[in-house]
């Protein structure tokens, strides 16, 4: 039933309306089952999880559990314990002024119980909105069960003049603040044990104890956990007894195609208006972006224990868009399209977001980041074009041949930084073989991307070792394995 909460400020106008209190968990199950019902998304705006992770957290909170989500970086699992605010009520009462966010029906203070005993029905009401009954913590080796649960105020013992032994000295600390919210604790594994020991009692039997105060404060929370996977072992775990005491616990994984990844990247990224009107970005550059985050996951250079987070995607998606929009000003085009060279401008983007194996070091950042692009083109060239085998006879035909003689024959070809689309589009619509092949395997594509894929072509045969590529400070030269190195003899 949905109250008009405006006109309701006192608890005799709450019972005339007939208002029915019920648990944070009875009240996320029960919206839950309303948005099953009508065939509503249920979590928003999280792609890759329909069949996975999103029912198995439906049936946790149909079940009434606490939850602990567990996986690598970047798995938005933050993401889906705030999502989850959407699933409480949109108003609730509590008693005006309590600390505890005290239900007018069931006050659990010591303050709201007085001041319902002493102005019955004339008890003053106010209201919160779902968005405020979040609440988060990063778990911290640094964190103390008084920040969690409560300590003894001795300020307020002297302000007030109360005894120690009086439990209105206090003061109460984020979980009971957050009594009737979703809190959630983020990296669980860093919480020092001790500290996890105090979470036994609010968990199995929703009590606190506070310096030895006998208080029975039955809280009503609803608990999400975040932990990581390599924390188990890395910097701490979670002990047994409290992973006895979490309901379900819910693995979550990073996408597994290329189109949900796009679709996350694309939604996540923070663009100015300025860059997704002069900057046209090609799927196949998309792809691209996407599969350099595969080709990390899987890569004998990076621990894949630390995974890849979704975040590497997400900020070289935003430094690709950058890098082309700093070309056009430098260059005074007005519009571009994202060219398979502005790939280097997200090398920063990569170097920040993996964690390197020993062989990774020696190699260094930079050198694993330029592998993991080449690498992903790669992986992408066999669908647009013929497939390049490892093993082939020397003097076998290949569709390739007249576009590697023509390097052969040349002094090689220099893609620079800040060409112009003119100057770019003109440096290779003058590789005659290149247009060849561009009509005969890619006839349906658009003009507009159709240099992308001559470039994709161009670093596909670098890749399989046809050409070679060299970095220089202004641009990339492109040349053949030994025709230079043959006319020098």
């Amino acid at each position: 039933m949905k109250l008009n909460h405006s006109k309701i400020n006192t608890l005799g106008q709450l019972k005339a309306a007939a208002y029915t209190s019920k648990s944070i968990k009875d009240e996320l199950r029960e919206n839950l089952l309303e948005k099953l019902s009508n065939k509503e998304e249920t979590f928003p705006g999280v792609w890759g999880y329909e069949n996975s992770v999103i029912p198995e957290l439906e049936r946790a909170i149909l079940s009434r559990h606490n939850i602990n989500l567990l996986g690598l970086r970047g798995q938005a699992k933050t993401r889906l314990a705030r999502l989850m605010v959407e699933l409480l009520d949109e108003w609730i009462p509590i008693v005006a002024g309590s600390e505890v966010h005290d239900d007018p029906f069931q006050p659990i203070s010591r303050y709201a119980s007085e001041l319902i005993k002493e102005k019955g029905d004339e008890t003053p009401i106010s209201w919160i909105h779902r968005n405020e009954r979040f609440y988060e913590k990063l778990a911290t080796p640094d964190v103390t069960v008084a920040d969690l649960i409560g300590d003894v105020d001795p300020i307020k013992a002297a302000n007030l003049k109360l005894s120690y032994a009086d439990d209105r000295v206090i003061h109460y600390g984020m979980i009971p603040r957050a009594n009737r919210c979703i809190f959630v604790i983020n990296e669980l594994p860093d919480l020092q044990a001790r500290i996890q020991v105090a979470l036994f009692n609010i968990l199995q039997e929703g009590d606190i104890q506070i310096r030895g105060f006998k208080l029975r404060l039955p809280l009503d929370l609803q608990f999400v956990f975040t932990a990581n996977p390599e924390d188990y072992t890395n910097r701490g775990s979670i002990v047994t007894p409290l992973k006895d005491r979490i309901g379900s616990q819910i693995l979550t994984h990073y996408p597994d195609d290329i189109q949900t990844a796009k679709r996350i990247t694309k939604q996540e990224a923070l663009l100015d208006r300025r860059q997704s009107d002069a900057v046209h970005v090609p799927e196949i550059a998309m792809d691209v972006l996407e599969q350099i985050s595969f080709e990390a996951r899987n890569s004998e250079y990076v621990d894949a224990k630390s995974g890849v987070s979704a975040r590497m995607s997400i900020t070289a998606f935003e430094n690709l868009l950058s890098t082309a929009e700093r070309r056009i000003i430098m260059s005074g085009d007005k519009k571009t399209t994202v060219r398979l060279t502005d790939f280097l401008g997200v090398i920063p983007s990569i170097t920040g977001k993996i964690e390197l194996v020993y062989e990774g070091e020696q190699e260094g950042a930079g050198s694993v980041a330029e592998n993991l692009i080449e690498e992903a083109v790669k992986s992408l060239f066999t669908n647009y074009f013929p497939r390049i085998d490892k093993l082939q006879r020397k003097d076998a035909d290949s569709e390739y041949d007249d576009l590697i003689h023509w390097f052969f024959d040349g002094e090689g070809f220099e893609l620079l930084d800040e060409d112009s689309d003119k100057e770019y589009k003109a440096k290779l619509d003058a590789i005659i073989p290149l247009n060849q092949l561009m009509q005969e395997h890619q006839p349906e594509i658009s003009k507009e991307d159709s240099y992308f894929m001559k470039e994709l072509l161009l670093w596909g045969l670098v890749a399989h070792k046809k050409l070679s590529k060299h970095r220089f400070v202004k641009g990339i030269q492109f040349k053949d394995l030994y025709g230079s190195y043959i006319r020098d003899l």
